[in-house]
């Protein structure tokens, strides 16, 4: 499976002019034959667009997910659409669980080769720290799994890397990539290259942790979106510019790993 992390520049608050550049890296990433396309966290609104929150949010049917959703089906390329705010009220009037009945969530979601939706991830580890993120939003509760090209998918959002008991109960799920958008900014570079590769080597699977570009503010994003293999060695990366970083992963290749070396099966917590 070959799998495109579409590292673009998020502007601020700039929703239109955002998702262009996330339409264009899909088209790109398909054209160069990805099968699956992953997207930065709040790719649309920007993360410390924490202004921006509720007069962007939307529902998970709103126009930021469908315009994504129409170019993977015309594509025929699954999506793991970054994350946007969603507005839980309008999601639950359209008929989504959710939750909560109102309130705002980060929320990612799996789209399959003909745009449907796959499987909703709402980030569970809200960042507090000079962050107005854990005022805004409502975490979610639940961690879904989705198969693809022998793959069983599952998703987490940035600041989540820092709570390995979330991926130890995606590995009691089976999942052997992880996907993670992410909006991680300077200076922590080294946190950013050392957790999602300790996830990897942990958990004995793929992670693909896709960053953004640019800067919002006073803050700037470290960029460097990379894919680990279930060893924790980077397969490919790139620097803090708009790039797209792509991989080639085997499911195989996660069942060699964990035969070879079965860690998992000598857990005792």
């Amino acid at each position: 499976m070959t799998i495109a992390l579409a590292q673009h520049r998020v502007e601020a608050g700039q929703v239109e002019a955002n998702v262009d550049r996330a339409v264009a890296a899909i088209e790109r990433a398909a054209a160069n034959g990805a099968d699956l396309v992953c997207l930065p966290e709040l790719f649309n609104v920007g993360y410390f667009a924490f202004d921006s929150y509720a007069r962007e949010a939307e529902a998970l049917d709103g126009p930021t997910l469908d315009r994504i959703a129409g170019v993977a089906a015309d594509h025929g390329v699954a999506v793991q659409a970054g994350s946007i705010v969603e507005d839980l009220e309008a999601s639950t009037a359209a008929g989504f669980s959710t939750p909560e009945s109102v309130g705002l969530a980060n929320a990612s979601v799996f789209l399959d080769r003909a745009g449907e939706l796959q499987a909703v991830y709402r980030k569970q580890h809200l960042f507090g720290y000079d962050s107005a993120e854990n005022q805004l939003l409502t975490p979610g509760e639940s961690l879904p799994t989705v198969e693809f090209e022998g793959f069983t998918v599952g998703m987490t959002t940035c600041y989540d890397l820092r709570f390995p008991e979330l991926y130890r109960e995606l590995a009691d799920e089976g999942v052997s990539l992880v996907l993670v958008p992410s909006a991680w900014p300077y200076p922590r570079v080294e946190h950013w290259r050392t957790l999602p590769r300790s996830r990897a080597i942990e958990n004995l699977a793929y992670v693909a942790a896709v960053n953004g570009a640019g800067e919002m503010g006073d803050d700037r994003l470290v960029g460097r979106s990379t894919v680990y293999d279930p060893w924790g060695t980077p397969v490919s990366t790139c620097d803090d510019g708009p790039e797209l970083v792509t991989a080639e992963l085997s499911p195989s290749r996660v069942d060699s790993v964990r035969e070879e070396f079965p860690a998992l099966r000598d857990r005792r917590l």
